[in-house]
């Protein structure tokens, strides 16, 4: 691995070996989401405690403050909406060369295994991994699963996990579920957790990030569990704490409560 990908992977995974990146980029498909309809308001209080930003190019131009930001992980793939026919059917959005302009340390993108468009979503993964070892930037794939949330169990969630490994992504984003320790001891690449729909209780989220993390997740892509909470800065200080500095589910209720 050439220096370039090992320092911009160093940005994103700290030296504990575990990271905490904080996803603004629901916008590209769902539009003016909830607490997100001004990005740059949502993201200030929470800066100090998550380790990247995932957004989009244009968000990231509009919204964020170049002087004072965390490494930036950048949306890439798109081209569909909610009110479209397939959130499935994307293409990619962003050049890896605006990804070199816009100082990225990685680019993340949906891949959608078991779709109409599984092998349109998995090639353009492949083609992103080729741009970014010519540039020294590292994928993030994101295995995405569109309107049908019953397809999150293990051994889906493995399945596709693996075949990202496959096709060269550095790091996986995936769902949290039942067993899933098989979805992580068959993905040879670090894995983390993306959050899915708000949960009714703080409880609830710490329970799975606890959970994921002992069974070898290295961190969280966590967003509106977060910044739609109605307390979001107690809510990511109780997170982070489970993420590194390994609390538990009652260390982290008290942090929440206390915070």
């Amino acid at each position: 691995m050439d220096w370039g990908m090992k320092n911009r992977l160093s940005q994103l995974i700290q030296p504990d070996g575990r990271c905490f990146f904080m996803p603004i980029d629901h916008g590209y498909f769902q539009g003016p989401t909830s607490k997100l309809e001004k990005p740059g308001e949502t993201i200030k209080p929470l800066l100090p405690f998550y380790d990247a930003l995932f957004v989009t190019r244009g968000v990231l131009r509009a919204c964020i403050d170049p002087a004072n930001t965390k490494p930036i992980i950048l949306r890439v793939s798109g081209g569909t909406s909610m009110v479209g026919k397939d959130l499935a059917n994307e293409g990619l959005t962003t050049s890896m060369k605006d990804a070199v302009r816009l100082n990225a340390a990685a680019v993340g993108i949906s891949i959608f295994v078991g779709s109409d468009y599984e092998h349109q979503t998995l090639l353009n993964l492949s083609k992103l991994v080729d741009e970014g070892e010519e540039y020294g930037i590292p994928v993030m794939a994101v295995t995405a699963v569109g309107k049908e949330l019953e397809k999150r169990d293990a051994r889906y969630l493995a399945l596709a996990c693996r075949i990202a490994a496959e096709l060269g992504a550095k790091v996986v984003k995936t769902y949290w579920c039942e067993n899933f320790e098989k979805v992580v001891n068959g993905c040879p690449v670090p894995v983390v957790m993306a959050g899915g729909p708000k949960v009714e209780t703080a409880r609830e989220v710490f329970e799975f990030v606890y959970d994921g993390m002992q069974k070898g997740a290295i961190g969280v892509n966590l967003g509106r569990n977060i910044w739609q909470n109605e307390y979001p800065v107690a809510m990511i200080k109780a997170l982070r704490a489970i993420v590194h500095e390994k609390a538990t589910v009652e260390d982290a209720v008290e942090i929440f409560n206390t915070r």
